[in-house]
């Protein structure tokens, strides 16, 4: 058994998710419902919070990683708090402006990278070797949950209450997450070289372990690649689906919530599949297996039948998914010594995020020039390729 002070993370992660879930698209809707912003606006907004985020975030895996774990979640939780509340307060007195929403999700793009920085390395501190890829499994299953309650659930509140609901809802989460942390309780190690001065060299450790680890580098240069590719076509599927196709709302809505059934499924199968097939051939096998669907969306059509298709390759890859993600993040900690991990999660994110932004320019573009279809097509022609760069063999 993963223990109590791990069930009052599991609490505190679970609630925070939910809160983020509640607020999917928050900033986008607050952007165009509150401000009337066009969609330049909104699409730089989205673009340059993920980039300038990630950016910002780069000298804070080094920081994170000489410093207590705990006492550095609840700062980072506090900060999303303060932060995030500030919206809904400049809302009411009528002072918000486009440049508020900017800032903020910078800051809280930011400290959403070094909380998960510092989660990850706590997490090997709090549970046994044994235990992580049943605590992973266990936030992954979290995570998809939240990602089917959560946005019904927000819309419905915006509608009713106005646009800046969500937003005071999920800076609610992150303080009830800032107290769940807190009430865990316990000793932590003293990390070393707490209260120095940081090191030039600290800000690139993360990379460098990556780089260098045989097994590492492919996983890192798969994900970054799978995760870009998919989330950069989100928006276009989005426009083919809402404008050219002519499907509802609530319809699209459907076709991206069902199926985040399949990844509390697949998330529930991954420890039982690795105690019967290994680690090395589930990774590898569903790896593979989630980078085979989204070559499906380039073929979506109008009606019903275009609404099964998506449902059904939506839920492929999600379970597949499911699957891969909490041995993946297993095997990330398993091979990261605990003095490198906060950097080493903080360089995985950063980089993460910067290709998000990068590629989701670069496909909104290619989508003006092709028409959205065909950019989704090379989309998941390219993801086709992405098994070639998962290890075969690990240490």
């Amino acid at each position: 058994m993963v223990g109590r002070r791990f069930g009052w993370l599991w609490a505190a992660y679970g609630v925070s998710t939910l809160g983020t879930w509640l607020a999917f698209d928050a900033f986008a809707l607050i952007a165009i419902l509150a401000l009337h912003a066009g969609p330049a606006q909104v699409s730089a907004l989205a673009a340059t919070g993920l980039a300038a985020g990630a950016v910002l975030a780069v000298p804070l895996g080094p920081w994170v990683e000489f410093r207590r774990k705990r006492p550095t979640m609840i700062a980072m939780d506090l900060i999303r708090f303060a932060a995030l509340m500030s919206i809904p307060a400049a809302y009411a007195l009528g002072l918000l402006g486009f440049v508020q929403l900017l800032i903020v999700s910078v800051v809280v793009g930011a400290a959403d990278i070094a909380f998960s920085a510092a989660g990850g390395a706590y997490l090997k501190t709090l549970v046994r070797p044994e235990d992580l890829l049943r605590a992973n499994g266990r936030f992954e299953s979290t995570t998809w949950t939240a990602s089917v309650l959560g946005p019904p659930a927000g819309t419905a509140a915006i509608g009713l209450l106005g646009p800046v609901t969500t937003m005071a809802a999920n800076a609610v989460s992150y303080l009830l997450s800032a107290a769940g942390i807190q009430a865990i309780g316990g000793g932590e190690p003293r990390p070393e070289r707490t209260g120095t001065r940081l090191r030039p060299g600290d800000l690139l450790e993360g990379w460098r372990h990556i780089l260098t680890h045989p097994a590492l580098r492919p996983l890192f240069l798969n994900t970054v690649g799978v995760n870009g590719l998919i989330l950069a076509t989100l928006p276009l599927l989005a426009v083919l689906m809402l404008g050219e196709l002519g499907f509802a709302p609530w319809q699209y809505g459907l076709a991206f919530g069902l199926p985040c059934l399949g990844g509390i499924l697949g998330s529930r199968l991954a420890r039982p599949l690795v105690a019967r097939f290994g680690r090395d051939r589930v990774m590898l096998t569903a790896g593979t297996l989630r980078a085979c669907w989204s070559i499906g969306l380039a073929f979506v059509v109008p009606g019903t039948a275009g609404l099964v298709l998506v449902i059904a390759v939506e839920f492929g890859l999600i379970t597949c998914m499911g699957v891969f993600n909490p041995v993946f993040a297993t095997y990330r900690l398993e091979q990261t010594r605990t003095d490198r991990i906060a950097r080493t999660l903080s360089a995985w994110s950063v980089t993460g995020k910067t290709v998000v932004a990068a590629l989701t320019a670069l496909w909104g573009l290619l989508a003006a020039i092709t028409g959205p279809r065909t950019a989704i097509a090379a989309a998941g022609l390219l993801i086709l390729l992405t098994p070639l760069l998962l290890p075969t063999r690990h240490e």
